[in-house]
């Protein structure tokens, strides 16, 4: 464990494993503990470094708004500190968005891409129901075990069982955030959008989506796939938000796949590929 400084905030981050570097980028309101299903297994192939995005977990939570540009370089100031000049980048959520910017001002230093659950926001984003834009806005009324439970139905597929939803919520409980830093992250989350700037993205990319996604609706993966040069997409089905949570071996086996290509190739194929990805 370890800490840099990056404009104003101390950002906690942390390493596990060895092998080529992959940094792992939560999303709003969510500490880098919430990696915890899937990163052993990528441990045990790369060398994965996590951080607490400014607002969350161990890091600062500095005056906000916070825009997604200034939490990208936060990532960058990471792989500073980590020595690390490239890398692999998984995002999930705001955490996807935070790769996006990254690999648009930062485009040598990313090996690969992986865009779980995101959007690339703007007025072309696909926008929630209004029940799932409701329950974000009014979030920071509520304490943070109420907060949990209301998006509960956003975020997880029908079929994935209670323990499960629960197991999640135990290990995010120690770090639920206070209003000041999850309203900063949500602002620069309003403020931010790719979509104009996508097809400038020319790192190898997979973006992965839940079929059942309430919070962020799956539209949003196929415009991003779209727009990204060659861009693979995968659709997890009987999954939502927390596809990584839902069907975590379905999940795990195509981003598996996709990091093996890249190691087994020295790009991309040229054009657009998209699958779906059955359980």
């Amino acid at each position: 464990m370890a800490f840099v400084e990056n404009q104003g905030a101390r950002i906690y981050w942390d390493e596990q494993g060895q092998g080529k570097p992959l940094l792992l980028i939560m999303g709003l309101a969510y500490s880098s503990h919430m990696w915890y299903r899937t990163r052993p297994l990528l441990a045990s192939r790369y060398r994965t470094l996590a951080l607490d995005n400014r607002g969350i977990g161990q890091s600062d939570v500095p005056p906000g708004p916070y825009p997604i540009a200034l939490m990208a370089s936060d990532a960058a100031a990471v792989l500073d500190a980590a020595g690390i000049e490239r890398a692999h980048l998984f995002g999930v959520s705001m955490g996807g968005m935070i790769a996006q910017e990254f690999a648009l001002q930062y485009p040598k230093r990313v090996r690969s891409l992986i865009l779980g659950c995101t959007a690339a926001g703007g007025p072309t984003a696909v926008r929630a129901e209004p029940e799932a834009i409701q329950m974000l806005m009014a979030r920071e009324k509520m304490s943070p075990e109420q907060a949990a439970e209301a998006a509960v139905p956003f975020i997880y597929d029908r079929a994935t069982p209670r323990e499960r939803i629960d197991e999640d919520i135990a290990i995010r409980r120690p770090w639920f955030p206070i209003s000041e830093g999850y309203t900063a992250q949500l602002q620069g989350i309003l403020a931010w959008e790719s979509y104009s700037r996508l097809s400038e993205i020319a790192a190898p990319t997979l973006v992965i989506h839940g079929e059942s996604d309430r919070l962020v609706p799956p539209g949003n993966a196929k415009l991003i796939a779209e727009r990204i040069p060659g861009a693979k997409l995968a659709m997890i089905p009987h999954a939502s938000h927390l596809f990584l949570t839902d069907q975590p071996e379905v999940s795990h086996r195509a981003i598996l796949q996709f990091l093996n290509e890249q190691a087994g190739s020295a790009g991309s194929d040229a054009g657009s590929e998209k699958e779906k990805v059955s359980c």
